[in-house]
């Protein structure tokens, strides 16, 4: 699973500077099919992000109100599991992805949206492609010597995530 997670990772052209919907927009244009990008309210007990694959689209559903970090880490983790071929998975339980998207029917959601509930080793392939993925962006030359220039580059590449433009200076 590593070998496999770590030759994709390293075969992506990342967005320079890294920005999670450019990176599925990307995909998207390399597959020709749309992956639509849909924020919803956190629900308890729903999930925070959601693949939904059907005959026309993918989309990829996730918690609007929650840290730019969070979210990109969300669109991360269900891009890799389109890159790792889990789309193909059963259709979930409707009552899951009823609460995300409460204006669908249980049986649209069950036999035409679906893939939620993944095998657990998929669930773990596509966090490790995630995190390979996010630790490529925020360090794409690997890592800097010295702590000072480490330090340094953690913040150039962590604040923009953040939502801000900079990283806070000596006074700041």
């Amino acid at each position: 699973m590593m070998r496999r997670c770590r030759a994709i990772s390293e075969s992506l052209d990342l967005p320079d500077p890294f920005d999670a919907a450019e990176l599925v927009a990307r995909l998207a244009r390399d597959r020709g099919r749309p992956i639509d990008l849909i924020a919803v309210p956190a629900k308890p007990g729903a999930p925070c992000g959601l693949l939904v694959t059907t005959g026309q689209a993918d989309y990829i559903v996730y918690a609007e109100d929650t840290s730019e970090v969070h979210r990109q880490h969300i669109l991360v983790h269900e891009y890799a599991h389109l890159l790792l071929g889990h789309a193909d998975s059963p259709s979930p339980d409707p009552g899951l992805t009823r609460g995300l998207l409460p204006h669908l029917s249980p049986t649209m959601i069950g036999k035409v949206l679906g893939r939620t509930v993944y095998l657990e080793p998929q669930e773990q392939e596509a966090e490790l492609l995630a995190s390979l993925i996010l630790k490529r962006a925020l360090l794409p030359g690997g890592r800097p010597s010295g702590a000072q220039s480490r330090d340094a580059e953690w913040a150039h590449r962590l604040f923009p995530l953040l939502g801000s433009r900079r990283p806070p200076g000596p006074h700041d």
